[in-house]
């Protein structure tokens, strides 16, 4: 049986997949691989009634069963191999997102090939403007308990795989927050040193040219930060949520800053601090574990949110702004970049049910950037600036995406193919959400004016011809 653990990288052999040629009098599609010998009907076969109920009637990729069997067309460019009958059990309990994902994880089901294509097939079942739901369907259900029934995969649902996020206390607050930011972050330094490169930049980064690297993206778009803020030699930087201290140290190296940094994460703060005094900058960056309602040591001359709002929630984000307000002085700048909904929603937070909400970012919310420049204008934060960066996560997702990949031993000694598995799973998924239009990013870019209503900003947008 194929144990798939990246894509394109087999560990074990599988057995040789059921198919069979098609007759001169069949109605099959030509090119599909298609068991109908009444002799030999495998898993595959008996799932396919499932899969087409799921995937709109079609099957537009490769699914192999656990015996080997194969439904799909031939010239798929990835496989999903179901690898036992628990990734069916999973999905029986949770016939959603969270089914196929918690399968994933446990390695109970397999993305053999390549996974962008395969996430990708939600828009190859129908015009990009009609919706195309990968759900369960009464009918899909109803098969699938078929199914279930008859294999015998009916009884006490099997536990939920421990790297599921299980946060207690009310939402938002200063303890659920920290527990959140540390479930994400808090997985090893070294594991996320292995796809996000020397720079430890865990965001967007900003891709000028075809020839670009990931590390040069990251510098790049800390570069086009500094300039949007117009940080200068002893201005005063707040960098909320700094991660492993990219951005401070980008600005107090480049742009003669002092700056201070928050982050929730103490491994964060452990390395950024180690980086700093590498650097020879301790008397100029200071990075703390706290909270950013607990900052209260203004002045900021500027304030950088770099993939921190996303943690805030819509239901605080009015506060979050103000907050940031009462550390800007007159005429500072304020540039929040975060992953945004392309279109208004009743709800920002994350279905809980969803995949990313229980794996990856549990309590995150994405807010719509119109409402973000509403909640910023309303706290007198004037918005100057609006810059989606859309195709360039894309790319950064691709780009972190091939370096797990390729360091994919490295990665499972260090956390476990179920973790390891999460981050393939998320980056991918992620990467393709921002081709299809389906989530964004933007950098708003806010300032606070002085009391008699000046901005001190420039006539024009110098930092796209400004360089350091």
């Amino acid at each position: 049986m194929a144990t798939i653990e990246r894509a394109g990288a087999a560990r074990t052999a599988s057995p040789e997949p059921v198919e069979s040629t098609t007759s001169p009098e069949s109605t099959e599609i030509p090119g599909f691989v298609h068991d109908r010998d009444p002799e030999i009907i495998g898993v595959a076969q008996q799932l396919e009634p499932l899969v087409r109920a799921m995937l709109g009637g079609q099957v537009p990729l490769r699914v192999q069963g656990w015996d080997g069997s194969v439904i799909g067309p031939a010239d798929s460019p990835g496989t999903i191999v179901i690898k036992r009958p628990d990734a069916l059990r999973r999905i029986l309990y949770a016939p959603n997102e969270l089914g196929l994902g918690r399968a994933y994880v446990a390695g109970d089901l397999d993305l053999d090939g390549d996974i962008f294509a395969l996430l990708g097939v939600r828009d190859s079942l129908g015009d990009r403007q009609e919706h195309v739901d990968l759900g369960f369907s009464r009918r899909s259900l109803v098969e699938l308990w078929r199914v279930a029934r008859e294999w015998k995969l009916v009884g006490r649902p099997l536990p939920a795989p421990s790297e599921e996020a299980r946060l207690t206390g009310r939402l938002h607050t200063r303890g659920r927050d920290a527990d959140a930011v540390s479930h994400h972050y808090d997985v090893g330094n070294d594991f996320y040193r292995l796809f996000l490169g020397e720079t430890m930049t865990y965001s967007c980064g900003y891709w000028p040219d075809t020839t670009t690297g990931l590390d040069e993206a990251q510098t790049a778009k800390y570069d086009l930060i500094c300039r949007k803020l117009d940080l200068r030699p002893g201005m005063r930087l707040l960098d909320v949520g700094c991660g492993w201290g990219g951005m401070v140290l980008h600005a107090a190296q480049h742009y003669g800053v002092e700056a201070v940094g928050i982050t929730l994460s103490r491994e964060q703060q452990d390395l950024a601090r180690a980086r700093v005094a590498a650097a020879g900058l301790d008397d100029r960056i200071e990075v703390r574990y706290q909270d950013y309602r607990d900052v209260a040591d203004e002045p900021f001359d500027a304030i950088s949110s770099i993939g921190m709002f996303e943690h805030v929630g819509i239901g605080r984000s009015r506060e979050y702004f103000e907050h940031l307000h009462g550390l800007l002085r007159p005429g500072g700048r304020l540039l929040n970049h975060a992953i945004s909904r392309p279109r208004s929603a009743k709800k920002a937070a994350i279905d809980r049910h969803s995949f990313v909400a229980r794996y990856v970012f549990p309590d995150g919310e994405l807010i719509e950037v119109g409402n973000t420049v509403s909640a910023m204008q309303s706290l007198g934060l004037e918005v100057r600036d609006v810059e989606s960066l859309r195709e360039h996560y894309a790319r950064t997702l691709r780009a972190w995406v091939t370096n797990l990949e390729a360091n994919w031993e490295e990665a499972v000694r260090l956390v476990g193919p179920a973790r390891a598995r999460i981050w393939r799973l998320y980056m991918a998924g992620s990467a393709v959400g921002f081709e299809q239009n389906r989530i964004n990013i933007h950098q708003v870019l806010a300032v606070r004016s002085d009391d008699a209503g000046h901005s001190h900003m420039p006539p024009t947008r110098t930092w796209l011809t400004d360089r350091t």
